[in-house]
């Protein structure tokens, strides 16, 4: 899941000046389940562009924004008033916004209404934790599941650092050190002899951006 939070109504309304018909597209899934662009945030926002005397021509909230299927599906439904728009605001992350731009057949000006943040997990509370940095070298085997990457700071490939002070991280001391539950959870596992392995540095050519996937 990809967290995102929304823009203040300043810079909101920066963006948009110069551009008096607006349509607003949030987003049914990440957006809505971190409530940064779903059904109540996109009417919140569409009353306040009102307000500043914007038009909103319409607004939409696709299942996934970044899918282009799902776009168009859901964006056939809305042509006349995206027609009529000067401008497109979304109400998702980065890849939301992108999507409509690439699959946009009227040459709209696209932008942002909210900043991307992190990929998280959700927990039985609703509550969102980073736990994956996509580095495209993934360790999680040799590490009992835990990401270093990502839960270290530091992002040490061979810890605990010499920072570390009774379990808890140098630059948080209310966290635990990441290596330290490593360590335990491969206590658990009878595989503690994995840390004596020195890994080598991550591969970063293996992360240069930008990806892609061809699925033949």
């Amino acid at each position: 899941m990809i967290i995102s939070k929304q823009k203040s109504p300043e810079e909101i309304l920066c963006s948009l000046e110069g551009y008096g018909r607006v349509f607003l597209v949030g987003c049914g899934e990440c957006a809505t389940a971190c409530q940064s662009g779903g059904e109540a945030q996109v009417a919140q926002l569409s009353k306040l562009l009102a307000q500043a005397g914007k038009t909103i021509t319409g607004t939409c909230v696709p299942s996934a924004p970044c899918i282009a299927a799902k776009l168009k599906a859901e964006m056939a439904k809305y042509l006349n008033a995206v027609r009529q728009a000067e401008a497109v605001l979304v109400l998702a992350c980065g890849l939301g916004v992108q999507s409509f731009k690439d699959n946009d057949r009227f040459g709209l000006v696209v932008l942002p209404a909210c900043d991307s943040l992190f990929g998280a997990v959700m927990d039985a509370q609703g509550n969102f934790f980073e736990k994956c940095s996509m580095c495209s070298e993934c360790v999680l085997a040799l590490t009992a599941g835990i990401c270093p990457v990502t839960l270290c700071p530091k992002g040490l490939q061979n810890g605990p650092c010499g920072g570390v002070n009774q379990g808890k991280c140098e630059v948080d001391s209310q966290k635990d050190c990441a290596w330290v539950l490593i360590y335990q959870a491969l206590e658990k596992q009878n595989k503690l002899e994995q840390l004596k392995v020195i890994r080598q540095p991550k591969d970063f050519k293996k992360s240069t951006k930008p990806h892609k996937l061809i699925l033949k």
